[in-house]
């Protein structure tokens, strides 16, 4: 089952995100690419296609027909992914598309904000991404409560939704 029965306290969590060093506000960098394919498997290829019709080429984002052009590609910073995975290779189930080394607070990154990633350039949406269901069964209750906390909130530790302005 993908649901993992080590989930870790909110207590063990909070002190986890607490030590956190703090990620660049700049010239971050991306840790892995995932694909989440049906049947949620994960895919976590080495490089990517982005185009602003399709999103995150072989993510099952582009095949939902009520896909919402706000959240097309999502970032979670790679530390906070790490807290609440517990283990490297359970990171990439969070389901989130780009884990980065990088600030995604509000503050940091306002809707609107453009990023660069390779040749894409990506722009901040104001959609929020808070977590689900799926999320809470992965990691568990408490890290779902942790990243929706409403002193976290400007600090999107769940992650932020960006698409895709100019592809490559």
């Amino acid at each position: 089952s993908m649901s993992d029965p080590a989930h870790r306290s909110f207590e063990e969590l909070e002190a986890a995100i607490r030590g956190l060093a703090d990620s660049p506000q700049d010239n971050g960098s991306v840790d892995t690419i995932v694909l989440r394919l049906p049947g949620e498997e994960r895919a976590t290829p080495a490089s990517a296609l982005f185009t602003p019709d399709g999103g995150l080429h072989g993510d099952r984002w582009a095949l939902n027909p009520e896909r919402n052009p706000g959240a097309q590609i999502t970032l979670m910073n790679a530390g906070v992914a790490m807290a609440v995975a517990g283990k490297r290779e359970r990171v990439p189930l969070s389901g989130d598309n780009l884990i980065v080394r990088l600030d995604l607070s509000e503050e940091n990154l306002p809707a609107g904000t453009r990023l660069r990633i390779g040749e894409t350039v990506v722009e901040v949406t104001d959609v929020p991404h808070t977590g689900c269901q799926k999320f809470s069964r992965r990691f568990g209750e408490a890290a779902l409560r942790l990243v929706n906390l409403k002193e976290y909130r400007t600090r999107k530790l769940r992650g932020i939704y960006v698409r895709v302005v100019e592809g490559g």
